[in-house]
């Protein structure tokens, strides 16, 4: 069994919210925006999912093909398999055993690098279970000034610098396509609450629903970006984003 990722309270904050708060909801407008530009998988696509925690992206990754996940959490695992309609393999990075070799068209890793020691091993291995010309989309969060207590309860290694990203993806097996920021539009006022957090010595790592009214407009703003990314380059974010192939 593989040890998860995460503190219980990610998993148990994330299987109540996934749904509804508003940077779930908006990543996953960004991300299909992300895939249908960037990526550019083939009809009927053979997809994976590293750490795909309760599942909450596969709907969104199923309008682009067949979906395969991997995750280590056992009850986030669960929801998933629900959600999914089939075995949700259990195998961490970077090993990934029994995962395919040189079966995916794509593969996804959001918010998932960070979380392994060897940052190199698991690019190489992803690598390896991409078909010749197969596509990584990953994200990753930035700035490693930006390290919160949020950082430290989901066992974060790192935040990561456009360069930071840019030299390990050169350092893989892989081609870098397309690397940017999102999570832009609010920046601003996230390292504005980050900032004010550690002044009043509340640097909190719980992931709240705000206020409906509130919660909507986050949504709205942060999913304005997927009109724009992958277009153009954004401002610095609270993430990043990379597109790497497989030769």
């Amino acid at each position: 069994m593989g040890v998860p990722l995460m503190e219980r309270v990610v998993y148990e904050q994330m299987a109540e919210l996934d749904q509804r708060h508003w940077w779930y909801r908006a990543r996953r407008e960004v991300l299909a925006a992300l895939i249908a530009r960037n990526v550019r998988p083939p009809a009927g696509a053979a997809i994976l999912e590293i750490g795909c925690g309760t599942g909450h992206n596969l709907d969104m990754l199923g309008q682009f093909g067949t979906v395969d996940a991997l995750e280590l959490d056992d009850q986030a695992r669960a929801i998933a398999q629900n959600r999914l309609g089939k075995i949700v393999m259990q195998s961490p990075l970077p090993a990934l055993k029994r995962v395919k070799i040189a079966h995916y068209d794509m593969i996804g890793a959001f918010d998932v690098i960070e979380h392994i020691v060897d940052d190199t091993a698991a690019l190489a291995s992803i690598a390896q279970r991409l078909k010749p010309g197969g596509k990584l989309l990953m994200t990753v969060p930035a700035h490693q000034w930006m390290w919160s207590a949020h950082d430290v309860v989901n066992h974060h290694h790192r935040r990561y610098s456009k360069a930071g990203l840019r030299a390990l993806i050169g350092a893989s097996p892989l081609k870098l396509e397309a690397i940017g920021y999102f999570n832009s539009l609010l920046f601003p006022v996230a390292v504005a609450e980050r900032l004010a957090s550690k002044a009043r010595g509340k640097d909190e790592a719980d992931l709240k629903l705000p206020a409906a009214p509130l919660n909507a407009a986050l949504e709205k703003a942060f999913a304005l970006e997927r009109y724009l990314i992958g277009r153009v380059p954004l401002p610095p974010g609270l993430s990043l984003f990379a597109v790497a192939s497989a030769t």
